[in-house]
């Protein structure tokens, strides 16, 4: 089983972190949006985030989900939702399973947001396109890697690609534009 996951067009945030705010996505790039269309497969059946940057980024790409998943949305940032990039908080130097435990105030870790996210990609049984985020992308790359998953750049429109065969995952490309 192929899962192909697409990251949703850029959000438009105006510079600031999305996380769970309901923002709209710039579809403008009809070269990049094309160059994303070629690439998946038609016979796969098409899920996303219920998210509007996914859906829209869906209907640019001419896909209709079969399906939408709230379990798709992007990690909860809580306290941090809506903050400019340059104000988030500097963590420091964390090692990358405390990284993965961190809560923003109010919001959820890494590893919650994975928590929700796994199950659903564990359930699927056929080829599959998901339209989603950057963490629907590393909670999908966290059953191969685990926490490094957070390592990986997931760029907006990019592919992140997972193959299964029985229950074993693998990683065939990440962040492909």
């Amino acid at each position: 089983m192929l899962l192909t996951i697409v990251r949703h067009a850029p959000p438009l945030t105006d510079g600031r972190l999305a996380g769970r705010r309901d923002v709209s996505a710039d579809i403008g790039d009809s070269q990049m949006i094309a160059r994303v269309r070629a690439r998946l497969r038609r016979d796969a059946q098409i899920i996303a985030s219920p998210a509007q940057r996914c859906l829209q980024t869906a209907a640019a790409l001419g896909l209709t989900p079969t399906q939408t998943h709230r379990d798709l949305w992007e990690q909860d940032y809580g306290a941090w939702e809506g903050l400019r990039y340059a104000d988030l908080p500097d963590l420091g130097a964390l090692p990358m399973s405390e990284l993965a435990r961190h809560r923003p105030d109010g919001g959820e870790s890494f590893q919650d947001m994975a928590a929700r996210v796994q199950p659903i990609l564990q359930r699927l049984d056929r080829d599959s396109v998901i339209i989603a985020h950057a963490g629907t992308a590393r909670a999908a790359l966290a059953m191969v890697v685990g926490t490094a998953a957070l390592s990986f750049a997931i760029a907006p429109l990019s592919l992140t690609i997972l193959r299964r065969a029985g229950s074993d995952w693998s990683v065939e490309a990440v962040n492909l534009t």
